[in-house]
Order: structure tokens, then sequence, then C-alpha cells
């Protein structure tokens, strides 16, 4: 990795008080960054970002330790970042409908038409956003789009594009779970490479 890779990354020191969001944004990403880059490599990586110590899971983590895993898993793995970070989404929302869902409301959306489904789905998230986006915006536009923006979140470096990613694999995985097994989520095309927002689109695959 260069010098100049490795300044950029530290650089701007995060002074600010720092977000909460849930732990399982940083755990199951280092579960899988274990399984598929072993254990130097993860430790390495976790190093970087500056985390001595795995979240218990008990409790809400600053966010900052997600960027930084993010933004330095990215640097050490510029390809595999991309693959890690879809993996980690899936697993981060199978956690959410294994223990943050109550069953009764689980099995309901599972039970109703997509039509009604999706917009209650969507609706809950809405209120728990912060529990994922941190200092970030989360803004629904109906059941099925929606955007997330961190430009005014101050962060001191731009987020790279494998956590964008990792949001939309959470969706994919929360909506083919809980309203129709052919949803897929995907980023939109069209803003800027220097953005820090992103729009996102869940459709069904043509069957």
């Amino acid at each position: 990795m260069s010098t100049e890779a490795r300044i950029l990354a530290r650089r701007k020191p995060d002074a600010r008080p720092s977000a909460l969001i849930g732990p399982n944004a940083v755990l199951q990403a280092v579960e899988v960054m274990e399984a598929r880059l072993g254990h130097a490599g993860t430790l390495a990586i976790l190093a970087d970002a500056q985390i001595d110590m795995l979240p218990s899971g008990e409790h809400m983590i600053p966010e900052v330790q997600a960027l930084r895993l993010h933004r330095w898993l990215a640097l050490h793995e510029p390809m595999g970042c991309l693959d890690i970070a879809e993996e980690a989404g899936a697993r981060t929302a199978d956690y959410i409908i294994g223990h943050r869902i109550p069953v009764p409301a689980a099995s309901l959306l599972r039970h109703l038409p997509a039509m009604l489904a999706a917009p209650l789905l969507m609706a809950a998230i809405g209120k728990h956003a912060w529990t994922f986006v941190g200092a970030g915006v989360f803004t629904p536009h109906g059941a099925w789009r929606f955007t997330i923006d961190r430009s005014a979140a101050d962060d001191s470096v731009p987020p790279p594009e494998s956590l964008f990613l990792w949001y939309a694999a959470v969706f994919t995985r929360l909506y083919r779970q809980l309203v129709a097994g052919d949803c897929v989520c995907r980023m939109l095309e069209g803003r800027a490479a220097c953005s820090e927002a992103r729009d996102y689109a869940i459709t069904r695959l043509p069957a």
C-alpha cells in the first residue's frame, strides 16, 4: 500500500462526537473478512482501522469504527472489498430479522402481498434508520426507492463505494426475506462520482 494512501486514510482525526450505529456493521464484516482473508489479513486491516477490540454486540458503537473498517478494507482489498461488503450486508440483515424484528411482525410481512408489505417495511426502516446511517441522512421515496446522503456528515475522508454497496445488500436481503423473494436493491446511476449521496431502487427480478 502506498504511503499516500495511508496518509489519506488517516488525515483529519475524528475530533467531533461520533454518531452511533449498530455493532453488526462491524461484527458481520469481520466475520466475512476472517473467512475470506484469513486471521492475519483481518488483523492487519483492524489495526489500520484503529479497532483494538471488537464490539461486544450488546451496545451501539461509534460509526467511525465502521467507516474506518470499510476505508481500510477498500485500501487493502480494492476488488475483494465489494464481495465482502455484500456478504456482510446480507448477514447484517439476517441478524436484524432474527433479533430485532418481532416474530409476529415478520410473519405478518411475509404473508402480506408485496404491495402492502413493502410500505410497512420501509416505514419501519425509516424509524430506525439512524442505527445504520449514523450521521448520514436516510430519505425514503415511497416503498421502493430511497436515498442515503452523507454529504452533511463531515466525514474526514469520503466513504468507499463498498459502504454504499453494503447498504444495498442489507436492503436486498430484508426485502427478499420479508416482502418477496425476487427483490433486489441496486444503486442508481446519475450522481457525480464525487458525490457522497447515493440513490437506490428496489425492483423485482423478471420471472
